[in-house]
């Protein structure tokens, strides 16, 4: 199901189907289907910010209620993050999220962390309690800074039972 345009929502963007599962196991936590919707894959994180650059980059202008989260593997570098964050244009910065696994999402898993939808929903049950028990994993606490963001951005619209 598509969101609603004009009412505040998110998009997540995700780089492969591990990130896609995630994101979907986040989304059925969330239960809001008018405020979140997974885009398809886009097949590599280069390919993920090609894709925000060509496909979102004008909508979110258009769509001023519009946040995006770009879902990728770090692959143990830190030149993904640096690289997207350039790519993100200054007066969109504050509605574009960059996260992901250290590495891979299958390393959450091999970790013990559960399957990929279990994980995405203890990440959104994170966000909507303000616990760290799941982002505060080693191969997840790199994400911090963007988490503080993300949350205090786009916990009214996933989360709007919770008030301010």
């Amino acid at each position: 199901m598509m969101v609603n345009k004009n009412r505040p929502h998110v998009l997540i963007l995700p780089e492969d189907d591990a990130n896609r599962q995630l994101a979907n196991g986040f989304h059925l936590e969330v239960g809001s289907i008018r405020q979140m919707q997974v885009l398809q894959v886009a097949s590599g994180w280069r390919n993920v910010l090609a894709r925000f650059k060509s496909d979102q980059e004008s909508d979110m202008r258009r769509y001023p209620h519009r946040h995006m989260v770009l879902l990728i593997d770090f692959d143990n570098q830190e030149d993904p993050l640096d690289i997207a964050k350039n790519v993100i244009p200054d007066d969109l910065k504050d509605r574009v999220f960059v996260l992901g696994a250290q590495k891979e999402p299958e390393d959450l898993q091999r970790a013990g962390l559960g399957p990929p939808e279990t994980i995405g929903r203890a990440l959104a049950r994170d966000c909507r309690e303000d616990t760290n028990e799941t982002w505060g994993h080693d191969l997840l606490k790199h994400n911090v800074t963007e988490i503080a963001r993300l949350r205090e951005s786009l916990r009214q619209i996933l989360f709007p039972s919770l008030g301010r």
